[in-house]
């Protein structure tokens, strides 16, 4: 096979899987809303089920919920039978994806689905199947062919069952507001957590704030910098506001102008005034930029009295493994 050849076959197959998914977009109707209405409402999990690809789809859609806000966990029919039907309990919600609506994994739960009285939203490509038949709530997900040639692989249609269920955690979680917060909380070792972090959680306080007062000797600020090892000092009047900063590369550039003489200036001569700040409810990635944009190392934290709060230094943020 050329490789020009295995190109088209793999744009082929995106465009049929895109256009499979835009139709699916347009055909959204009053049951989406319900089904996320119906998630929403339940007081406990949802259940996600389905056999072979669709299986996989449904382990992912589950995972999605969860992390979306969502308690959510996926059992496979075919153990069900054989005792994981003890995982499910009467306030469920069974979300059950099958293309055909004819695997008979599926269909062999549904008298015991309806006995204990769960809510069954399904995912299929035939609204008229016994499984849709058995549903309080149908999404049809009707490919109009599958991107592979012979249209027996499971392609289109896996990919349209896995965008709708993304969907379906999207819309429930803008519907729960599950926002950042909620979500850094459920995601507190991953990238997206760590993106999250506010500069509070990351900052130093108390006597770790390097801090000197305007008449101070510039002996008092070397001594006030070589022990917190920020590469820099806060500036304080007697009310203990912000009135400046020095840092190591404003006592290098009164060294370079003033020579042995910088050392006979006082800290108030030698500061910096309007130092940049941020607030600590600010995201660590917005100290980040701030840092990057400016050529700086570390930040003034202010509270929002627009007293010092603290300090953040670059070597916080990659700690996180942000960067």
């Amino acid at each position: 096979m050329h490789k020009d050849d295995i190109l088209q076959t793999g744009r082929d197959v995106l465009r049929i899987e895109g256009k499979a998914v835009q139709a699916l977009a347009e055909s959204l109707d009053e049951n989406f809303a319900a089904a996320v209405q119906l998630l929403s409402d339940t007081e406990s999990r949802v259940i996600v089920t389905g056999m072979g690809k669709s299986g996989l789809v449904g382990k992912k859609i589950a995972s999605t919920l969860a992390s979306c806000g969502t308690p959510a966990m996926f059992i496979h029919p075919a153990e069900a039978g054989h005792g994981d039907l003890g995982m499910i309990i009467k306030k469920d919600v069974l979300i059950a994806i099958s293309y055909s609506g004819e695997t008979r994994e599926i269909i062999d739960l549904l008298e015991f689905i309806k006995r204990i009285g769960i809510r069954l939203i399904s995912i299929t490509g035939d609204k008229n199947s016994r499984i849709a038949q058995y549903s309080d709530i149908v999404l049809e997900a009707r490919v109009e062919q599958e991107a592979e040639p012979t249209g027996l692989v499971p392609t289109a249609s896996s990919t349209a069952a896995l965008a709708m269920g993304d969907a379906l955690a999207i819309a429930l979680m803008k519907k729960k507001g599950f926002g950042e917060k909620e979500f850094a909380f459920v995601h507190p070792k991953g990238h997206a957590g760590r993106r999250l972090l506010k500069v509070e959680t990351l900052m130093h306080k108390g006597q770790q704030i390097p801090a000197v007062r305007p008449e101070d000797s510039m002996d008092r600020v070397l001594e006030e910098m070589s022990q917190k090892k920020f590469g820099m000092t806060c500036v304080l009047d007697h009310s203990d506001n912000l009135v400046g900063i020095i840092t190591d590369g404003d006592l290098r550039r009164q060294m370079q102008k003033s020579g042995s003489d910088a050392m006979k200036k006082t800290a108030g001569e030698c500061m910096t005034p309007n130092p940049i700040t941020i607030k600590g409810k600010d995201l660590a990635t917005t100290a980040l930029n701030l840092m990057e944009e400016k050529k700086i190392t570390a930040l003034i934290v202010m509270n929002e009295d627009n007293h010092i709060q603290g300090i953040i230094h670059l070597h916080d943020l990659w700690r996180t493994q942000m960067l």
